[in-house]
C-alpha cells in the first residue's frame, strides 16, 4: 500500500473577473450541463444521463479523455452548495487519488470574481509525481486556460 504524504498533494488556485450579472454567472456555472462547454474539445467530455439542477449531495457521472486513446469514467459529488456564493465538488471515482474543487463567486462592482481552489493528488508515489511534473500539471493549466477563454467568450 502506498504511503500518503503531504508533498504529493497539489493546489491550484485561480481567479477570474467576469463582467456580468452575478446571478447570470451563477446560473450558468450551477448547471452541470454547461460543464461540457468549458472543457477543451480534445478531451471529449460527456455527461452520462441528465443531472438536472445542481444540489448538495448530487452525484454527476461523466466520461473524459485524459490522454490520446485513454477515456475514463469520473463520478463527482456536489458536497456543499450555497446558491449564488459557492459550491464544492469532490471526485468519488476517477483518475485522481484526491480531487476537491471549490468554486467561489464573489460579487464585485460591474460583475463577479470567480475563484477556484483545486486540491488534488495523482497517487502512485514518485511515478505519479513524475507524471504530474511532466504532463498532468500542464494539462490542468490548459483546461483552466481554455475555461477562462470560454467564460470571456460567453460573458464578454
Amino acid at each position: 500500500m502506498e504511503k500518503f504524504t503531504a508533498h504529493m498533494v497539489h493546489t491550484l488556485e485561480l481567479s477570474q473577473f467576469v463582467p456580468a450579472d452575478p446571478g447570470r454567472v451563477w446560473e450558468f456555472f450551477s448547471n452541470p450541463r454547461n460543464l461540457r462547454d468549458l472543457i477543451p474539445p480534445k478531451m471529449d467530455f460527456r455527461i452520462l444521463g441528465d443531472p438536472g439542477p445542481m444540489y448538495a449531495g448530487q452525484m454527476i457521472a461523466y466520461r473524459i479523455r485524459v490522454a490520446p486513446g485513454v477515456r475514463v469514467g469520473w463520478l463527482t459529488e456536489i458536497l456543499h452548495l450555497t446558491p449564488g456564493c459557492y459550491f464544492v465538488d469532490e471526485q468519488r471515482v476517477g483518475p485522481y487519488r484526491l480531487w476537491h474543487h471549490e468554486h467561489h463567486f464573489l460579487p464585485r462592482d460591474g460583475g463577479v470574481e470567480m475563484r477556484d481552489r483545486v486540491t488534488y493528488s495523482i497517487g502512485f508515489g514518485p511515478v505519479g509525481e513524475a507524471a504530474h511534473s511532466i504532463w498532468v500539471k500542464r494539462q490542468l493549466d490548459g483546461v483552466f486556460e481554455f475555461r477562462k477563454g470560454k467564460v470571456q467568450e460567453i460573458f464578454g
